[in-house]
């Protein structure tokens, strides 16, 4: 357990970003799984819908350090591939 003061200010905060953080990245898995469900769904035109508003989860959580700059620019990329596919 923390000793000093600022040791204890440190894992509150910690703790209050944990949930922001999980709360991120909760709303990128759900986006991009309700694109994906779209997609097996044969529903292209839903899917293109869905597709902004993952890109927003992906940039959010990108944004905030819960992914990499690299991943979200990979997700984004195969979300992308994948709606292409789907459309060919």
């Amino acid at each position: 357990m923390a000793i000093t003061s600022s040791a204890k200010k440190a894992i509150r905060s910690s703790a209050k970003k944990h949930v922001f953080n999980l709360r991120r990245k909760g709303a990128l898995h759900d986006a991009t799984k309700m694109l994906t469900k779209a997609l097996t769904a044969k529903d292209v035109a839903g899917a293109e819908k869905l597709l902004s508003s993952a890109y927003k989860a992906i940039d959010k959580a990108c944004k905030s350090g819960v992914i990499k700059s690299n991943t979200a620019d990979r997700k984004k990329s195969r979300l992308a591939a994948a709606i292409k596919r789907a459309r060919a």
